[in-house]
């Protein structure tokens, strides 16, 4: 278990160790990649750099008092970035793609999930963007889609609100 003050998480980025992508490509998907890095290589002329072909999401997973891990709405997110897909002529991420993502980031980084009751959570970001290159406004021809995660805190704490 990771030495972390779960009680006091600011809601922001924290590292862990796995994320999942996978790569639209001559009109498939492919299986997904587990990987370590948290870097991503795309070419420069990437439509989702130029032209703003991007969509993301932000869901989180909670770890129960029984310490069962439940995930928030996860088909919402889903179709919210399938929507937003078509409206930017991005591919679309099937719900499979992107619950098995989402699963397995989760799964890979358990020792991240904050205990229950500290009022923390892990935070799943689901982002899909255009990595082809392209010169000229149209779609790309290729895309990723990528899911990390990360634990926070609340969004708004407490003394903030008011």
């Amino acid at each position: 278990m990771e030495n972390i003050d779960w009680k006091n998480l600011p809601f922001g980025y924290y590292p862990t160790d796995f994320n999942l992508r996978a790569t639209w490509k001559d009109g498939k998907w492919s299986d997904l990649e587990v990987s370590s890095s948290e870097f991503i290589s795309i070419h420069m002329a990437a439509t989702g750099l130029h032209y703003g072909q991007e969509a993301f999401e932000g869901l989180k997973a909670y770890r129960g008092k029984d310490g069962k891990v439940r995930l928030f709405r996860w088909e919402d997110n889903a179709n919210r970035m399938r929507n937003s897909a078509q409206g930017v002529m991005m591919a679309e991420v099937p719900d499979e793609l992107f619950f098995n993502a989402v699963n397995q980031a989760v799964r890979l980084n358990a020792k991240f999930i904050p205990p229950y009751g500290t009022g923390s959570s892990l935070y799943i970001r689901p982002l899909l963007f255009g990595s082809g290159a392209q010169v000229g406004v149209k779609p790309a021809k290729e895309y990723m889609f990528v899911v990390f995660v990360s634990p926070v805190g609340p969004y708004f704490k407490e003394d903030s609100v008011r």
